[in-house]
């Protein structure tokens, strides 16, 4: 099941997610290309109930899967939350147990968490 999050909410899932998933810190994993990630990207908070932001294009998710844990929790984000949620999908199908979309992607954590974050 792919669990949908509005941006402001990806904190309190990291602590739900975090209290279950014991040592298997969250992964946010931004699906965008690479000249969208130099434009705009988040950066990751190391707490706790933080989580660490991981980098994979789209394109190259299956080639490059066997650098994500299935075991570790992961929402997925881009641009807009479509790319992200087809992501979203593909790592159900391989086995993700716990997976989430950051709904609007990196356009609605602009507006709702970080206006730092440039909108492009």
């Amino acid at each position: 099941m792919i669990e949908h999050l509005h941006p402001g909410d990806l904190k309190a899932w990291t602590v739900r997610v975090n209290a279950v998933h014991v040592g298997t810190p969250v992964v946010v994993l931004d699906v965008r290309e690479p000249i969208e990630v130099e434009t705009a990207h988040i950066q990751g908070q190391a707490s706790s109930n933080g989580f660490e932001v991981v980098y994979i294009p789209m394109g190259d998710i299956t080639s490059r899967l066997q650098e994500l844990n299935p075991q570790q929790p992961v929402a997925c984000l881009c641009h807009h939350g479509a790319r992200s949620m087809q992501v979203a999908r593909y790592l159900v199908q391989q086995g993700f147990e716990k997976v989430a979309n950051i709904e609007g992607g990196i356009h609605a954590w602009s507006e709702q968490v970080d206006a730092s974050v440039p909108i492009y």
